[in-house]
């Protein structure tokens, strides 16, 4: 039953987290009414796999690889699985972020209209179970089941408000997006096999591809992963999917269904692909850069919460996908230690990016809760109605916008320095795109910083933009906990990333061959990815810089004006009528951008006539790419359907005579 290398406890006890989320999801399934239930005891037992899930994974990121044969499938296609350095820290992703938002959940879900809470149960759970799946297959016959099982249970779960049009119109468009993903993917197995007929990874490691065909596997791959990951020009299901869902599931698949396409994109990559070319890496540095970029653009002139989040999404994963580029190109000039510097870089941002996308994704869970608004214009204030959120909110805004000491400037931060470090590229077309490509990637996080600002300061500052915030509440407790966890580990690995790089050593070495800091080039104090006299970070000493700056801040403002200070309204400017509505929007904050980067939006304008009873303007952002690509296609499409749909006349003898020519036609091309 198992083959050599020889399955571990961790192998087992992944196994069996995959078979007790199945379960619970069943016993959901089982009691699809009682909320109460599924909400008290399923959802907190979920939780609880997920956290042994985390625990097991990361003990295992330093064995060795083990693997078994499952006496399941078919006859002559049993299932394989394996555990290694590179599916267990995604499973570390999986359990941490996963037993978070299942905490989360225990407050969240409630009685609706729309999807039972037992069937909800039963989905998430089978959710969570099918990404486990997909990072332990070792064979394409359970990848690719284990990935459609993927798809289509948060496919269901984007669905849950079925009986809202939009919602429908969503879950459709992300369907249909993630199958022609998989068809890419299963194309790319087919070419990596070889003709050996084997679909085992194993095989598929040892076979020989000659000629373009390796070009062609990694190009079906990048294709078919980056439509599940919300690449360019495959990310318009993103920005529909994550306002229809709720908001742990939302988060679910932000923070880590978009690591399993990571994961897939560096597992053809760098494990069952024989060789790189460098040409690969420019070309998904290109198009990553292209992607974060049209990301954090769009983000900025959006005016709903989940779809800034959502645009924000597709920002950082096309980060990620410059790292994996420039990881590829390095390790195909032979240059491993920037390599392995370029894939950390992608390892830890994957690790923060599941944090602080899923704190704010269930950030904004809590808003839409409690004040029953997902737009940016009609919230403003909430600080002081919902101050555990807004505290827990502001570190994952900090976070993502990559401000020191938190985590998300750590991952930028190394990958900057493995484009800044670059020696000369044996291409001169290659040494004179880089520096390009590093200041796109400083434009992109700065952007980025901008939209947080943005986020942050429409939705917490300021006063309450409608009357009906004065009732807002904070979060529950369960829901405090999960954001309290997750705000914690986004502070833990932005000051601590020593350890944690240190930890990832395994995975570091499976990927680029050597690990990314030699002995000696960091600590848990001092980063010094390339050396210390060229550049070093260290978190501890900017975390404390910051709190002294704080604190005598506090000390002199109580030492030398408390007390003198007298409270009264602001200048007015000699106009008396002040409302909240005078305030900054999200409107307000998108107009720069929109401004620059014109270029980027198809923008229809609504002007008022001179004879409206209430005139107002209004502009409607839209997406180049979707008009320019997608609606010529879906019209095509349609137009072809009507031309087939005339076949169907409905009279049995018009089908006799088709009978009748499809006979003549086998008769005369079969001999």
């Amino acid at each position: 039953m198992s083959a050599d290398p020889a399955p571990t406890f961790a192998l087992w006890a992944t196994l069996a987290a995959i078979g007790a989320w199945l379960v619970l999801g069943a016993i959901g399934l089982a009691a699809p009414r009682r909320l109460r239930f599924v909400s008290r005891v399923l959802f907190p037992l979920g939780c609880a796999v997920g956290a042994a899930l985390a625990a097991v994974a990361l003990a295992a990121l330093d064995d060795a690889p083990a693997t078994l044969v499952l006496p399941l499938g078919l006859p002559d296609l049993p299932f394989h699985v394996r555990l290694d350095a590179l599916s267990a820290f995604f499973l570390v992703i999986l359990g941490a972020a996963g037993c978070a938002i299942s905490l989360f959940s225990v407050g969240y879900f409630r009685s609706s209209d729309g999807t039972a809470p037992g069937l909800v149960c039963f989905l998430y759970h089978a959710f969570l179970a099918s990404m486990a799946a997909v990072l332990v297959a070792d064979d394409a016959y359970l990848f690719m089941v284990a990935w459609e099982s993927m798809a289509l249970s948060s496919y269901f779960l984007v669905t849950t408000e079925h009986r809202i049009p939009e919602i429908r119109r969503a879950g459709f468009l992300y369907l249909l997006i993630a199958h022609l993903g998989a068809i890419a993917i299963l194309l790319c197995f087919g070419v990596l096999q070889g003709g050996s007929g084997d679909y085992a990874f194993d095989a598929m490691r040892s076979a020989t591809l000659a000629g373009a065909w390796p070009s062609v596997a990694f190009f079906l791959a990048l294709f078919g992963f980056g439509a599940k990951a919300g690449l360019l020009p495959l990310h318009v299901w993103l920005p529909e999917a994550h306002p229809a869902a709720p908001s742990p599931v939302s988060a679910l698949m932000s923070g880590v269904m978009l690591k399993t396409a990571i994961y897939g994109l560096l597992r053809v990559g760098f494990d069952l692909l024989p060789f790189h070319a460098w040409w690969w890496g420019v070309v998904a540095l290109a198009l990553g850069l292209l992607t974060a970029l049209y990301g954090v653009v769009f983000a900025a002139a959006q005016t709903d919460m989940k779809r800034l989040l959502a645009y924000s999404s597709i920002e950082n994963i096309g980060i990620l996908v410059a790292g994996i580029g420039l990881a590829i190109l390095f390790s195909a000039y032979g240059m491993a230690p920037l390599a392995a510097i370029a894939a950390t870089a992608v390892c830890y941002h994957a690790l923060n990016h599941a944090l602080f996308k899923s704190l704010l994704f269930l950030a904004t869970g809590s808003v839409l809760h409690a004040t029953r608004e997902r737009s940016l214009g009609r919230l403003g204030g909430l600080i002081h109605r919902m101050p555990w959120v807004a505290g827990c909110a502001l570190v994952g805004t900090l976070a993502i916008a990559g401000l020191p000491p938190l985590n998300g400037f750590v991952s930028e931060w190394m990958l900057l320095q493995a484009f800044l470090f670059t020696p000369r590229l044996p291409q001169s077309f290659v040494n004179m795109l880089v520096p390009v490509l590093a200041a796109a990637l400083v434009l992109a996080a700065a952007l980025a910083a901008y939209v947080m600002v943005k986020f942050y300061g429409v939705v917490f500052l300021g006063q309450p933009r409608e009357p009906g915030l004065a009732n807002a509440h904070d979060a529950g407790r369960p829901e405090r906990v999960a954001l309290v966890a997750l705000a914690a580990g986004c502070v833990a690995l932005g000051v601590f990333p020593g350890p944690v790089i240190g930890l990832l050593e395994p995975l570091t070495v499976m990927l680029a061959g050597v690990p990314a800091l030699a002995p000696g080039q960091g600590s848990w104090l001092l980063l010094a990815p390339i050396s210390e006299q060229r550049a070093s970070y260290a978190p501890l000493v900017v975390l404390v810089v910051i709190a002294a700056v704080v604190l005598l801040a506090i000390a002199a403002v109580r030492r030398l004006w408390h007390g003198r200070v007298r409270r009264a309204p602001p200048w007015d400017c000699g106009f008396p009528l002040l409302t909240p509505r005078m305030q900054d929007t999200a409107e307000g904050f998108g107009q720069p951008i929109r401004q620059v980067f014109e270029p980027f939006f198809r923008m229809e304008r609504e002007l008022p006539t001179p004879f409206d009873a209430a005139p107002r303007y209004s502009v409607t952002i839209g997406d180049r790419l979707w008009h320019a690509l997608y609606l010529p296609v879906a019209r095509a499409a349609e137009a072809a359907a009507r031309v087939v749909g005339r076949l169907q006349q409905g009279r049995i003898s018009v089908y006799l005579v088709y009978s009748f020519l499809t006979l003549l036609a086998l008769l005369f091309f079969v001999r």
